[in-house]
């Protein structure tokens, strides 16, 4: 099964972008507009996906992850497109990112 990917840069204003990093990485940054739902938790979590029939994004920290769990939601009946090169293309591209914390948003 061939695995849609887009660059940070293609995904649509408005798309579901479901962030699958973990905690401490969200912490540090992550996109303004983003659902966390770590990859190591998330069938525990599966159900707090949008229930819409809309793609849903699929982002990590470089793309491997987000490879994985786009796989997984494409298998189990889910639209789902990997955001290729991950946070670590999201800030290259300089996308608006925020933190958890007082500090300056970076990726971990």
């Amino acid at each position: 099964m061939d695995i849609e990917s887009v660059a940070p840069t293609e995904i649509p204003e408005g798309a579901h972008l479901i962030d699958v990093r973990e905690d401490d990485e969200w912490t540090a940054g992550h996109a303004p507009r983003a659902q966390h739902v770590p990859a190591s938790s998330f069938m525990e979590h599966l159900g707090e996906l949008p229930e819409d029939d809309d793609p849903l994004f699929i982002v990590c920290r470089s793309g491997g992850r987000s490879f994985q769990v786009t796989q997984w939601l494409n298998q189990n009946g889910f639209e789902a497109i990997n955001v290729a090169g991950g946070m670590d293309i999201w800030f290259e591209s300089s996308l608006p990112m925020v933190s958890e914390t007082d500090a300056e948003p970076y990726v971990l």
